[in-house]
């Protein structure tokens, strides 16, 4: 991460800044003609932030570090030219059809596997370039060898298959359509869903116990932007979910919501992260609305506190809610009970 500069003397916490997108030392920046046009756009969005920030000089610092990494990416860009390309040969730019799904090979900036954009520097992308329609591919991951048939290669835009960044099981998909929604893990390769425990955030998914299959699971989507705070809560930025909790130790708000009895005892524990543009309260009435069927019931906030993990760190908001519902139960696991150790 990258250090905004503040004035001497500074009594607020220095903004963080996320860095760009990961591109290898040596390797050129491609990038294609939208990507450029997106990231000067970027520039346009950022330089009016800039102005609007006037004389609020922690908030002009971490615009202008911002601007720093970003145009230092413009200059950097090497925009490809399509219309040279084999069009019969998979490479940079390519739309590419395999095993019933559609990937585009992009920029590292311009990579979002949610909308089916993948970076050329990826093993899936780097697997697929230099191939050709009825081609087959083993792809060897973590998780096992992935066996890709080329389907078809073009470079006029199909449509790209939507994909769900989730490391839970097909039940936590969230009703989404598995003719248009696949999962994709951290190495580029696209399945029907990743196996729990990843390595990658093991530490937060849960294993749904088979006898409670409605048992409330923890929501873990590495390519959300969530928010980073500061310790009073204030936004001084954002970061993908992966970036905070990779070891950075970038502070970023989560909710806690204990659920109580009559006899004020704690029936039920859940946790979510703070949605980047909602603030605590807002995040938590949604959830308890979409996840908990909660309504017409006012959360009560019992405090604040900064919890640190080997992972994360995390500031936590503590709110308390009186109901009889019959709710989703929440894991009784260690390690899950530990995140609510210090409530």
């Amino acid at each position: 991460m990258s250090r905004a500069f503040t004035k001497e003397g500074d009594q607020e916490a220095i903004p963080m800044v996320p860095l760009r997108a990961y591109l290898p030392e040596g390797v050129p920046n491609y990038v294609t003609k939208e990507g450029l046009a997106a990231l000067n756009e970027e520039l346009k969005g950022l330089e009016a932030e800039l102005a609007k920030a006037g004389d609020n000089y922690i908030m002009s610092n971490f615009i202008e570090a911002k601007m720093k990494l970003l145009i230092s990416r413009i200059n950097s860009a090497v925009e490809i030219d399509l219309s040279k390309a084999n069009k019969e040969t998979v490479s940079f730019g390519a739309w590419v059809r395999y095993n019933g799904r559609v990937v585009r090979i992009v920029g590292v900036d311009e990579a979002d596997v949610n909308k089916g954009l993948i970076s050329f520097t990826s093993p899936l992308a780097k697997s697929l370039t230099g191939k050709k329609a009825g081609e087959i591919v083993e792809l060897k991951g973590p998780k096992g060898t992935e066996r890709i048939t080329v389907e078809e290669v073009s470079f006029e835009p199909m449509e790209l298959t939507e994909i769900v960044s989730e490391t839970h099981a097909p039940s936590s998909l969230r009703g989404a359509s598995a003719t248009k929604q696949s999962t994709v893990d951290k190495y580029g390769l696209l399945r029907s869903f990743l196996p729990r425990n990843d390595e990658q955030h093991n530490d937060m998914d849960m294993p749904v116990p088979a006898d409670e299959s409605h048992q409330f699971v923890p929501e873990v989507d590495p390519m959300e932007f969530l928010p980073i705070v500061n310790e009073r809560g204030n936004i001084a930025g954002r970061a993908l979910y992966m970036e905070l909790h990779n070891g950075n130790k970038i502070l970023h708000p989560v909710v806690h919501l204990h659920v109580v009895n009559g006899k004020g005892e704690t029936t039920r524990r859940y946790w979510w992260h703070v949605a980047f543009g909602d603030t605590p309260e807002k995040t938590l009435k949604r959830k308890m609305q979409e996840i908990l069927g909660l309504s017409g019931v006012k959360p009560l906030l019992k405090r604040q506190y900064i919890r640190e993990a080997k992972t994360e760190k995390e500031l936590v908001y503590i709110f308390t809610v009186v109901s009889k519902e019959d709710l989703p139960p929440s894991p009784e696991g260690k390690d899950y009970l530990e995140l609510f150790a210090k409530d």
